[in-house]
């Protein structure tokens, strides 16, 4: 499911919080020992995290598929490789129709391991604040209560740190061949 992009922030019990990462999406399927990673878009990951696909190979589970974030490739955050999210099937049942904290309780079930890390929630009033603060890309706000959704949603939401400055303009220049608009700002 991917998130829609608000620039609201609110507080809400009904919602939970999670830090925004800067990696890649990765499904993992697992099939009895074997297992396979798609991107977002679908596109085979087969020859990446090996370490990963190992570790989900090794769930005392038949079949599962993940959704999280591969984030080793800008750097880790701490231990993991992969950072879980959502569990849309484990041993057969579809998932995906169950509220997110039905789905979360079945996550934490599994016990993961490192490479793999559960996403962790988030406390306190403004998630958002810790996460500018700390130099995060932002925070991903879920509905407790909503369904996987294989689409973007209203009920996932993305608010970004924006980097702001302040400046004064000390002087402009009229434009070089063109008929609208600044030739350049002098700023400070």
């Amino acid at each position: 499911m991917a998130a829609t992009l608000t620039d609201t922030r609110f507080a809400d019990p009904a919602w939970t919080f999670e830090r925004k990462l800067d990696g890649i999406r990765v499904l993992a399927y697992k099939n009895g020992a074997k297992v396979d990673r798609w991107s977002r878009n679908r596109l085979p990951l087969t020859d990446n995290y090996p370490a990963v696909a190992e570790a989900i190979a090794k769930l005392p589970v038949e079949t599962l598929i993940l959704d999280g974030e591969a984030a080793w490739a800008w750097g880790r955050l701490g231990e993991a490789d992969y950072h879980v999210f959502d569990v849309l099937f484990l041993d057969g049942r579809d998932l995906r129709p169950q509220p997110l904290e039905e789905r979360r309780k079945l996550l934490r079930g599994l016990k993961l391991r490192l490479p793999l890390a559960v996403v962790t929630e988030l406390e306190g009033d403004a998630p958002w604040e810790r996460a500018c603060k700390d130099g995060w890309e932002g925070v991903i706000a879920k509905r407790r209560d909503s369904p996987h959704e294989s689409r973007r949603s209203p009920h996932r939401l993305k608010m970004k740190c924006e980097a702001t400055q302040e400046l004064v303009i000390g002087g402009f220049t009229d434009p070089q061949g063109a008929r609208v608009g600044l030739g350049a700002l002098l700023v400070g």
